[in-house]
């Protein structure tokens, strides 16, 4: 297996590395301590081409890969999980869909600027009593006679939603035996009768901003409809698949930043009369920090190569992102342990990709659902 980037994987690598260091990171604490959206960042992302990465330039896109994508998601989830997830939605849970499923009119006035960061997007799958069970779901859309749908219903925890110019909207329009049959839609923020609540406090991600979102007889157009009528289940899970893509990155950077501050901690700090780095108790907590770091890394890769090639990668993403979101929760937590009492503290910063890396083996599916999508996979006939 040829692990090497190619020279647009690398130079990619370097821009993303070198926005993260001069841009994100110095403005991470500060995000996080009062919750302001990072306008000025989401500003930067989209002129560099990271919102949309995956996306061929014809529809503003960077015209990179998936593994591309990866990369640059590492470098900026490591420097601010809130800034990476807030381009990981816009890119994996928007722009993705649009491309695969979107006739040509959402794909040119809708794709097109928000892959070139003039608008943005969100999904709205999750709803307050339904989570991973979608048959569940309450948002109901209704038919008209010109072919126009009327939409009812609500989406909770919409990462983005409250800063959105665009979101998918899942909803029940018929029932075949019983059984829910989806439709996806795309409306607009200024559609009459959708409406955002205030974002939601959360344990971390404060900067990434997440919202109930509400749709009153909201009228949406029969060429807003994302893929075929009835089939927004199959537009859900495809999604997904490459979403998790994007977690299992964002995590993958919470994981390094923690891992790389208790490095360097570890060779400052000294007790009992040496860097507390020349303690095997240490040692041995940084090479399992770095040992599921390489093996997160290599598990996301894989999955992110496969979508490249257009393989079928359900199982992966979903081994990528329940190893990497519970990866990094665990190399956070041994960060502060190695840090000791100021870990605990805000000083070094250890706290916060704690409570940040900790909403990865949570959104996008949890990591039980994830065993179910793998063990699913491994027992079918």
């Amino acid at each position: 297996m040829d692990l090497s980037l190619t020279e647009e994987q690398s130079l990619l690598l370097q821009t993303a590395r070198d926005f993260a260091a001069r841009e994100v990171a110095p403005k991470a604490a500060e995000l996080d301590k009062t919750g302001r959206w990072p306008s000025e960042l989401v500003a930067r992302m989209g002129e560099l081409g990271f919102l949309g990465v995956a996306i061929p330039d014809t529809y503003g896109g960077a015209g990179l890969d998936a593994v591309s994508y990866v990369l640059a998601m590492e470098e900026i989830s490591a420097a601010c999980a809130s800034t990476g997830v807030i381009m990981s939605v816009n890119n994996s849970l928007f722009c993705d869909p649009l491309y695969k499923f979107g006739n040509e009119h959402l794909k040119k006035d809708v794709l097109t600027p928000t892959a070139r960061g003039e608008t943005l997007g969100c999904f709205g799958l999750t709803e307050p009593m339904s989570g991973s069970d979608a048959q569940t779901m309450a948002t109901v859309g209704e038919k008209q006679g010109d072919g126009s749908w009327i939409v009812n219903g609500s989406k909770n925890f919409i990462t983005n939603g409250p800063h959105a110019d665009f979101i998918i909207v899942f909803a029940i329009t018929s029932r075949e035996g019983g059984k829910a049959k989806h439709t996806a839609f795309v409306i607009p923020k200024t559609a009459p009768g959708y409406t955002v609540g205030k974002h939601d406090e959360k344990l971390g991600i404060h900067a990434a901003h997440s919202c109930t979102t509400f749709f009153e007889n909201v009228r949406v157009p029969k060429e807003m409809v994302l893929g075929d009528e009835g089939a927004g289940f199959k537009v859900a899970m495809a999604t997904l698949d490459g979403g998790r893509i994007g977690i299992a990155s964002q995590a993958l950077g919470i994981a390094r930043a923690a891992y790389e501050k208790s490095v360097a901690y570890a060779k400052e700090r000294k007790s009992f009369g040496k860097p507390i780095a020349e303690h095997q108790a240490i040692q041995f907590m940084l090479s399992d920090m770095a040992t599921e770091l390489d093996a997160a890394r290599l598990l996301t890769l894989r999955a992110a190569s496969m979508k490249d090639k257009g393989q079928r990668h359900s199982m992966e993403s979903a081994e990528a992102k329940l190893y990497a979101s519970e990866a990094a929760t665990r190399i956070a937590h041994k960060a502060i342990q190695i840090h000791g009492g100021y870990g605990y503290t805000t000083e070094y910063g250890v706290e916060r990709h704690y409570r940040d890396a900790r909403i990865t083996e949570i959104y996008e599916g949890t990591s039980e659902i994830q065993r179910i999508v793998i063990a699913a996979n491994l027992l079918k006939a």
